[in-house]
């Protein structure tokens, strides 16, 4: 099973879900933003130039992922992280 990296910034309250090396910084060529009103919040679907799905963004990530994956992300709000 491939390791997945989260982060999470909860001053923010945004995770963002990598699905490729995060070294690697894969290049997003489009973005598809999923309805914010028909998911109550906003995620990002990012897309390489390839069409295949390098990460996820999700705002108001805290009512929209559960905690246990949030618990384990890597924090971007801690100083230090």
């Amino acid at each position: 099973m491939a390791d997945i990296r989260v982060t999470y910034d909860q001053k923010a309250n945004a995770a963002y879900i990598y699905f490729v090396d995060p070294q690697a910084r894969p290049k997003v060529a489009r973005m598809y933003p999923c309805d914010p009103v028909e998911v109550g919040g906003m995620i990002n679907l990012d897309f390489d130039e390839n069409e295949r799905l390098v990460g996820i963004e999700v705002l108001a990530a805290s009512s929209k992922l559960p905690q246990c994956l949030l618990d384990v992300a890597e924090r971007l709000d801690i100083e230090g992280a």
